[in-house]
């Protein structure tokens, strides 16, 4: 009987240990994607983000803000036309040719867009 208990004991001493590392393991990924939301909310308050050849890098947000819009407003400063725009969208990237844009295709931005133009 004394044995046993030793065991049991013995059991739950290392099942306590694994949980509190769990626990640990938990909460820090509670908080890193705490950080990720304060991350997209601040991004989301900003609007969009134009990098390139432009006077201004921020686009405030409105409904409706199209690509045109956007590099319209951030005004492009460069000597030669973009050859390409690169529009990164959480995490994600598409590349598109600038001529797509200049033939009269738009195309819809969201909240939290970064719009590379090269």
């Amino acid at each position: 009987m004394k044995i046993c208990f030793s065991i049991l004991l013995m059991a739950l001493m290392a099942t306590g240990c694994t949980s509190r590392s769990k626990a640990r393991l938990h909460a820090e990924n509670a908080f890193l994607a705490g950080q990720n939301a304060a991350l997209r909310q601040q991004a989301a308050r900003n609007g969009v983000t134009i990098t390139g050849a432009v006077q201004n890098s921020q686009v405030p947000w409105v409904v409706g803000l199209t690509l045109a819009q956007a590099v319209a407003t951030a005004n492009y400063v460069g000597a030669e036309p973009p050859k390409a725009i690169a529009i990164t969208r959480q995490g994600e990237t598409a590349v598109l040719e600038a001529k797509v844009l200049l033939d009269g295709t738009d195309i819809p931005l969201e909240v939290g867009d970064v719009v590379e133009l090269r």
